[in-house]
């Protein structure tokens, strides 16, 4: 028997504590659906991802031959930190580009971000993801995200400080080149 349910309550066992008790008996299943279903992002590439939420539309709009940025703000997330598997919280995504012949169906942006946060993650490395499939889907270059967040790694363990939040961004295309597009969207973001 080598499953979640299994291993969680031999770590119970480890860490003192009866899991046969009546408010642990059921723990270790409840904790192997749970982690099925929070980890679920860790069973898909980058690519795959984009293959999942590739909706766009192509109508002619005349947005493309004007830099009109794309907007959705403060996406709240959370995912697990890979380095002790604690939990980042009361985080906010926020993604940006500006489209070049098509543009994504604003509801794939969050299924996109929800689905990266899903995984054992570094903040920085959520950007990276975010950004790689948006790039996949829409074929724009011009990209940029912003991550707020904190860490029970930093409130709970170790130096225990709460509210301390980490912001994180990651800009591709003309929002790395162009400092007054980059500073649009940071405005945009207060």
């Amino acid at each position: 028997m080598n499953t979640i349910e299994y291993h969680i309550k031999e770590i119970l066992k480890l860490i003192g504590e009866d899991p046969d008790r009546e408010g642990l008996k059921e723990t270790p299943k409840r904790v192997e659906k749970m982690f099925k279903e929070i980890f679920k992002g860790i069973n898909y590439t980058n690519k795959q991802i984009s293959e999942m939420y590739d909706k766009c539309f192509n109508e002619d709009v005349n947005i493309y031959k004007y830099d009109n940025m794309i907007l959705v703000k403060n996406i709240p997330c959370f995912s697990f930190c890979e380095h002790h598997i604690a939990l980042m919280y009361n985080m906010n995504i926020s993604v940006a580009y500006i489209p070049c012949n098509k543009v994504i169906g604003l509801s794939k942006i969050s299924r996109i971000v929800d689905m990266v946060c899903r995984r054992l993650q570094l903040q920085e490395r959520i950007g990276v993801d975010i950004v790689e499939i948006i790039n996949i889907i829409t074929g724009s270059q011009d990209i940029a995200v912003s991550i707020e967040a904190e860490h029970s790694c930093v409130s709970m363990r170790g130096i225990q400080k709460n509210n301390v939040k980490t912001i994180t961004t990651t800009f591709m295309g003309k929002f790395n080149e162009n400092e007054n597009l980059k500073n649009r969207f940071i405005l945009l973001l207060k």
